[in-house]
């Protein structure tokens, strides 16, 4: 099939490889602007950019797709769909319209649930225990278009928003290849989404790093799950930032954010229910690091609060 595509980050990449590999002809890919990044801040192109320069694929990135003329690279190319994944701009009316199949969204959850920008960690945080992929045809609302196919799988205890977003991306990829064969047989047909079951998954802000530890344990381990590879979860401890990279659910009580317990396994802090074991944490300024090196920089007694100031 020919194909535009149009995708950003890791997981959009891995899209574009299956698509490739699946011998679909892609004409044309369409991704972010070139965004400064590192210490150096320097111009870096994005994953699906590097992949697409690698098959000699003509790359557009415009900085917005409102304006009419900006829709004419993509309607010289004269795809058979536009194939989109994690883009992060929005598609206009006029673009939507410009392939005879329309434009294919692979979206990373089992829609209608999780609608929006961050699908994987709102999961995560939630404490769901299944998410998967959902291929949808796109209208102009927000993830709200027919489903073409739908898979899911199982969130493991142990998933945070790095492994799942690798697994979801696998499976985007196969999925989205097996639902482009479907439609060339004219085997696929599209689906409403149901009207029960909405959720939206906003775009992570700063508040969401913040442990509030009123809230019951289970809920705070989920929280560094779904902040885990980034942006971390954030607490304080004697007025100091840290943030906590790996917790687990234990047995005590207490005070809510009081330290009840200190041992080489972790630091256990109670919350409004049960207490949460943190097992690996940072320091400003520092690495990330297991509790017991953690404690021989900066040694901490049962009794003592976090969170006692803000940053």
């Amino acid at each position: 099939m020919r194909i535009v595509f149009a995708g950003t980050p890791e997981f959009a990449e891995r899209a574009l490889t299956g698509l490739i590999e699946a011998g679909h002809e892609v004409v044309l890919v369409l991704t972010q602007p070139d965004r400064p990044s590192g210490r150096g801040l320097r111009a870096t192109r994005s994953p699906v950019k590097r992949r697409a320069r690698a098959h000699g694929i003509e790359v557009y990135q415009p900085e917005s797709l409102r304006a009419p003329e900006s829709a004419a690279p993509i309607a010289a190319a004269a795809p058979e769909a536009i194939v989109v994944a994690a883009y992060g701009l929005i598609l206009p009316q006029q673009v939507l319209e410009l392939a005879p199949l329309g434009a294919i969204n692979i979206h990373a959850s089992l829609l209608p649930r999780w609608r929006g920008a961050a699908p994987i960690q709102r999961a995560i945080m939630a404490g769901d225990t299944q998410t998967g992929i959902t291929i949808m045809q796109m209208d102009s609302g927000l993830d709200t278009g027919p489903m073409l196919m739908q898979r899911a799988i199982a969130i493991a205890e142990d998933d945070d928003a790095g492994s799942l977003h690798d697994k979801l991306a696998v499976l985007g990829a196969e999925l989205i290849v097996a639902a482009l064969e479907a439609l060339q047989r004219g085997a696929l047909a599209a689906t409403p989404q149901p009207a029960s079951g909405i959720s939206y998954a906003h775009k992570l802000s700063k508040p969401d790093s913040r442990l509030d530890w009123s809230r019951p344990a289970q809920a705070l381990a989920c929280q560094v799950r779904a902040l885990r590879p980034a942006p971390g979860a954030l607490s304080t401890l004697g007025g100091e930032p840290i943030k906590i990279w790996q917790a687990r659910v234990v047995e005590g009580g207490g005070v809510p954010g009081c330290v009840v317990a200190v041992g080489p396994e972790g630091i256990t802090v109670a919350c409004g229910v049960g207490a949460l074991q943190i097992r690996r944490l940072q320091r400003a300024g520092g690495k990330p690091l297991d509790a017991s090196a953690f404690l021989r920089g900066r040694p901490i007694a049962v009794g003592e609060l976090l969170d006692r100031t803000s940053p």
